[in-house]
Parts: structure tokens; sequence; C-alpha cells
């Protein structure tokens, strides 16, 4: 057994590989800046494990609750008799890249890689996303989808539908203000630690820009993106702010533990941190206006 430790969103998961001439870390270059020694993993905060057997095998006992689409591909989900969950994980060609079997609140996973590497870089990568947002609903952690500016101490996720423009407007933060610096460019990781404050890290899953920094930093705000015919922006009231942010946040709606897990953790961040819209050009006085908003 090969065992790999990872400090994400200061919590720590450990991969494993049964003996294999096909998996390995290799499949999961974005997660080499997260590394860990095992000392320093054994004495934090372990989140999850998972062990990559390709002799693992569907259970017989279960029953399909949901099949979604990822935007990638289908991901086909099982509930099995014991309470844990069976994930079919297919690409966008609809081939079976991965069968993920999570047990214990997602601390105990497993999962069987198929096809050739690029199938099983899929595979890997998005089951182990899917048991790390699930897991860390139970640590009041959300894996959001949005794309991040990070200015001094403090991080600034922009949520908004799938071809908005998320990625544009932080584009033109990095060009116009000072000092700004992309954390994340599409699953930052917000968590309420200890201090009952807010935080943002950066993660291994970035979307299509390969931006995979191991860094933290407070939540300054966090801010809707919506295209508008000129540029202004709006704070929210809680109910508002609420439902502006659920959405943004991965959710199992039909698991009433993760889902309950996850609305607290998003009524902490509004109790402490101001949600905006940004009704917004995709223009360098976007950025002037928001900046000028929503930064500390």
């Amino acid at each position: 057994m090969n065992n790999n430790f990872f400090t994400i969103g200061d919590l720590t998961l450990c991969i494993s590989f049964v003996d294999s001439d096909k998996n390995s870390m290799d499949l999961l270059p974005s997660f080499a800046p997260f590394r860990t020694d095992e000392e320093q993993a054994r004495a934090g905060d372990l989140l999850l494990t998972m062990t990559v057997d390709d002799t693992l095998r569907p259970a017989k006992d279960k029953k399909l609750v949901r099949k979604f689409d990822t935007g990638n591909g289908d991901t086909l989900v099982y509930l099995l008799s014991d309470g844990g969950y069976q994930y079919i994980i297919r690409d966008i060609y609809g081939r079976d890249c991965c069968l993920l079997i999570c047990l214990n609140q997602f601390s105990n996973c497993q999962c069987a890689l198929n096809g050739d590497a690029i199938m099983r870089s899929f595979g890997l990568n998005d089951a182990m996303m899917l048991a790390f947002a699930f897991a860390g609903s139970y640590r009041q952690t959300l894996l959001v989808h949005a794309s991040t500016i990070m200015l001094g101490e403090w991080g600034y996720p922009f949520t908004a539908k799938s071809g908005t423009g998320k990625s544009t407007h932080t584009s033109l933060w990095m060009k116009c203000i000072e000092g700004a610096e992309l954390m994340n460019d599409d699953n930052p990781i917000i968590r309420i630690l200890d201090d009952g404050q807010p935080y943002i890290f950066g993660s291994p899953w970035s979307g299509k820009t390969p931006c995979y920094r191991n860094v933290k930093a407070r939540l300054g705000a966090v801010t809707r993106i919506e295209r508008a015919l000129q540029n202004s922006i709006e704070k929210l009231p809680p109910v508002q702010a609420f439902a502006s942010l659920l959405p943004a946040c991965s959710s199992m709606k039909w698991d009433s533990a993760v889902y309950n897990n996850l609305c607290d953790a998003v009524t902490k961040v509004i109790e402490t941190t101001p949600i905006f819209t940004m009704h917004c050009l995709p223009d360098e006085d976007a950025a002037r206006v928001c900046h000028n908003a929503i930064a500390r």
C-alpha cells in the first residue's frame, strides 16, 4: 500500500494506492502543492481516507437516488443499505471512469478506476473533489464554485452562472488592482475555523485554469456576478445573501445531514461576511467599482 498525505483547507487527506502499475499520484498532479509528510498528517485533522483499488466491485444492495450532470459528464448516485453511498463517475463521452463507495460520513472512501490514464485521472480527481465536499460538510467546510482573488490578507470569491464571466472579472482585478492575485479559478474552499471566522483556501480543483495554490486568507466578501448594461453593486440583506451563496456550494440536497450542515455553514458565513451582487460590464471600470465597494 502506497500512502500519500495532503493538507487541503487545513484538513488532512490520505490517498492510498493498492499496488498497481496504472494508478499512482501521477494521476493527480494538481495535488502536489498540498502534499505533507505522514508525521505532520497524523498530527492534523484527518478528514478522509481514499483507497484506490481496482478490484473493488459495485455494492449489491443499493438504490439509485440521483443522476446529475457535472458539466463534464454524468454521475450516478446510489444509496447503500448501511447509509453509505456509491457513485459511478462518467466522463463527457459517457464512459465509466470511476466506481466510488463512501462510508462513515464520507471519511472512509474506496474507488476503482477504469480506462486509460486520462479517464483514470478524471475519475480520481472527481472522486476526491466529491468526497472532500461532502466530508467537509461535517467540518463547517464549503467547496464553492467561484473564481477567487487574494488581495493582502483577504480573499474575495466571485460566483456566477457558468459562462457569465467570473474569470473575466477576476482577470480585470489582476489587471487594474495593484496587488490582486488569483487564488483559485473554479473551486476554492471556505471554512469556519475555531475562532468562528470564515477563511478561504486554494484547492487542487481550479477548472480549466491551472491555479493550484496552497494558500489561505480571511474571507473578505462574496460577490455574485450578473451581466448588466452599466456597472453597479449592491450589498444583500440576509435572506437574499443566503439565496445567493447557497447555490454556489457543492451539495447533496437528498442527504439531510449533509444539506443541513451546508446550510448551517452558509448561515455562519453571511453572519460574518458581506454578500454582494455586482451588476457589470466586462470592463476595467467594473473591477474598480467592485474593489471600491468590497475591499477591506
